[in-house]
């Protein structure tokens, strides 16, 4: 990489905006051909900063924030001429993004900024009273305030592989144009610092949406979640960290994007070898009946592990957030599809309709584990482990063979007595998406196609559902007796 990266054309302008860097000037903006100014044809970069000072947003900002701040501000030459940075609003293992108001906004042409208008177009103006001014009166007139344009520029750590920060700006470059997937405006790099500039898009916290969002609401948030996911799955990209803080959705809207691809990849990219799940079943029974589990394993499983482990490491992707990760990443599988961003998806759907957050809260892959057992049952979780040719056993008293369905599980995390039929239609849309064997999983176009969606339930009350009606308990955990698990 160069000593500047940009990323072209993605924020294009009626002419062509190229960057340079030196040591005199961190950044020259040379434009071929005329710039877009604004109304009162100004184009010159003083007067702009002259505007958005007094269009200052007023923010509470912590002194350490400010620091923070400050301090990319010193260490990055010239982001201070392009960018006012407001606020910090989020901050993770790999980047920190800060909220920024665009000072050169108005140069260019933003197609990527559909959000921000459908904003202003939401927002009614009242009527302006008008009267006819002399000339003297249109020159004492104050110039109008320019409504200030927000951005979030991320800040991307060093201690990121270089070749992971490629990766993450060419597949945001690739879905660009695609319907609630934020897009890449630019990047720029300094040294060993590399910062993307993405749209700004505000947004309700999701603390607050799974206390208070009735399924009417969800149905909206998961029709724009899966909108985004159908476009990322058709470039066969796995986004590998789809939660709650990951979709930033807004409720006046209706609408949601989904961001941060730090994580993400081409389907098939990190190949370690092929997983026993894409094989016929019989393949998989023989290889079972060959293992060694199989051929010196005893009725009465013995505490703790095995002190010499005879069997061979195995590697795979494990990207993901903990409490979100798919059963197969959990297994070690390494021929992981897109399914597993509709199991994550799934996870935010029980935490909306049981109204807990975080609904999984496991320390480890472990654990993890043993919170599906309890919900799934040891029988399904053997032959989810078995589909990928991994042994799961558990001498864990409460954990039972069967499991809970979907229904009375969701009752028991809600704290209601019986679901509406809006909340029954959610919760087959959620047994779609949480399924333990990932080629029976709903894609995100399917997901698109349920009933949920299709035919929707009108039924609606708030949280706590409605005690004058009573129904059955529902169907009775399915049986799910591979002829795997029969083996084991």
């Amino acid at each position: 990489m160069s000593s500047l990266y940009t990323t072209g054309p993605v924020r294009a302008s009626d002419s062509q905006r190229t960057l340079s860097y030196d040591k005199e000037s961190a950044f020259k903006y040379t434009t071929e051909g005329d710039v877009e100014t604004d109304s009162e044809g100004s184009a010159d970069h003083s007067q702009a900063a002259c505007r958005a000072e007094e269009t200052l947003e007023v923010e509470e900002v912590d002194e350490s924030v400010k620091e923070d701040m400050k301090r990319l501000e010193d260490t990055f030459p010239g982001i201070s001429d392009r960018f006012r940075l407001v606020n910090r609003i989020g901050e993770g293992t790999f980047s920190t993004v800060y909220k920024a108001e665009d000072l050169l906004y108005n140069h260019y042409r933003n197609d990527w900024d559909a959000f921000q208008e459908a904003q202003e177009d939401n927002w009614a103006a009242p009527p302006s009273k008008r009267r006819r001014l002399s000339a003297g009166d249109r020159q004492s007139m104050p110039t109008k305030r320019r409504q200030p344009r927000y951005v979030a520029v991320k800040k991307i750590y060093v201690t990121s592989s270089p070749l992971r920060i490629q990766n993450e700006l060419e597949l945001l470059h690739d879905l660009r144009g695609c319907k609630s997937v934020c897009p890449l405006i630019t990047a720029f790099r300094h040294q060993d610092q590399v910062v993307a500039v993405l749209p700004y898009f505000p947004h309700s916290d999701f603390r607050i949406q799974y206390r208070t969002f009735l399924v009417a609401d969800m149905r909206h948030y998961f029709r724009s979640l899966f909108t985004a996911l159908v476009s990322v799955h058709k470039h066969n990209i796995l986004h590998r960290d789809i939660k709650p803080t990951n979709f930033l959705y807004n409720p006046d809207l209706r609408e949601g994007v989904l961001v941060d691809f730090g994580l993400a990849e081409r389907e098939g990219s990190e190949y370690t070898g092929t997983c026993l799940c894409v094989n016929p079943s019989h393949v998989r029974r023989n290889r079972i009946l060959g293992s060694y589990y199989s051929t010196n394993s005893t009725s009465v499983l013995a505490n703790g592990y095995p002190k010499n482990d005879s069997r061979p490491s195995r590697r795979a992707n494990r990207a993901g957030t903990r409490g979100f990760r798919a059963p197969e990443v959990l297994f070690k599988c390494t021929s992981q599809t897109t399914k597993i961003d509709m199991w994550s998806a799934g996870v935010i759907l029980l935490t909306l309709l049981g109204r807990r957050f975080p609904f999984f809260n496991s320390a480890d892959d472990v654990d993890a584990m043993i919170e599906m057992a309890s919900i799934f049952g040891t029988q399904r979780m053997k032959a989810a482990a078995a589909l990928h040719g991994q042994i799961f056993e558990s001498n864990i008293p409460t954990i039972g063979d069967k499991g809970y369905n979907w229904e009375k599980l969701i009752k028991w995390a809600s704290c209601v007595e019986d679901l509406t039929e809006s909340e029954k239609q959610a919760t087959r849309l959620l047994a779609g998406l949480m399924e333990l064997d990932p080629s029976k999983r709903l894609s995100a176009r399917e997901a698109l196609e349920h009933e949920f969606f299709t035919k929707p339930k009108d039924h609606d009350v708030e949280w706590g559902g409605n005690p004058d009606e009573s129904a059955g308990s529902g169907d009775e955990a399915d049986e799910d007796e591979a002829d795997e698990v029969a083996m084991v």
